[in-house]
């Protein structure tokens, strides 16, 4: 058996986040040689991953980044068994990640972080923590300007973009955490699905008739709550959170006249 120095095991931990213990076994058990006893690593958080697979990730963290130029933004969730774990700083680091242009999940899993993929080093952490991870959800917005948003606690998170760069930033910010409290369902009434208005309708109606209302009167009725309905769920025509007076629409154009709000995205855990 190789001779592994403590200067090693503190190499390998320093490579992989691992414990003490684990990364010297690892290293006698590769006879010394780094790749191979990541590799072991490795190995040992997919058989945890295999054992832990039916069992429920509820728990996680929600990151939400922008590339340097704020013409790019992405969320992502990793999910994990326990809070406890959520709350690891290695979670965070995976932020880096977001700075990525990628187009779905999957291409973000195979980007390198410190020259691993990020589909490896979440094994990897499986083996280290001895509980299933799942990287679970990723979106991306591209605009003139994008704004993140974290909520303390990192379970919920938003993006949203502009059709203009150099505003205040608190505007973008603004935005953003509304999007965050109101949870909105689209940005204005022309962007609601057609479906989605056929539902309220009929719900709408539905109400309406239990409530004892002329059936030559539905009609009307529904049409009313869809305003309601509008109002409550698109973005700009929500009452701005932090003065009810105005809504998001207004408060932009009091901003600047043509700003305006071009894509949002938000989850949160246990939504």
């Amino acid at each position: 058996m190789a001779s592994i120095s403590a200067a090693d095991v503190a190499k390998l931990r320093r490579m992989t986040g691992a414990g003490m213990m684990d990364c010297k076994h690892a290293l006698q058990e590769a006879e010394g040689n780094f790749d191979k006893a990541i590799e072991v690593i490795r190995k040992k958080g997919q058989a945890v991953a295999n054992k832990r697979a039916d069992r429920e990730a509820g728990e996680g963290v929600v990151l939400a980044r922008t590339t340097d130029d704020k013409k790019f933004g992405a969320l992502i969730v990793l999910n994990c068994e326990t809070d406890f774990v959520a709350k690891n700083s290695d979670f965070e680091k995976l932020a880096k990640a977001l700075r990525k242009r990628v187009e779905n999940l999957d291409e973000l899993k195979n980007v390198e972080l410190d020259g691993v993929k990020i589909a490896d080093k979440i094994v990897e952490q499986i083996g280290i923590i001895g509980e299933k991870l799942e990287l679970s959800h990723y979106d991306y917005i591209i605009a003139e300007h994008v704004h993140s948003y974290i909520h303390p606690g990192n379970r919920l998170a938003t993006l949203a973009g502009f059709n203009k760069s150099g505003i205040d930033q608190q505007v973008y910010k603004d935005i953003a955490m509304q999007v965050a409290a109101m949870n909105p369902h689209a940005i204005d009434k022309d962007d609601v699905k057609q479906e989605d208005i056929d539902r309220e309708i009929e719900i709408g109606k539905e109400q309406a008739r239990r409530e004892g209302k002329p059936e030559n009167l539905l009609e009307k009725i529904a049409m009313g709550k869809l305003g309601k309905f509008f109002k409550e769920n698109t973005l700009l025509n929500q009452e701005f959170v932090k003065d009810n007076k105005q809504i998001i629409k207004q408060y932009l154009s009091s901003t600047d006249k043509d700003l305006t709000v071009t894509g949002f995205s938000r989850y949160t855990l246990n939504d």
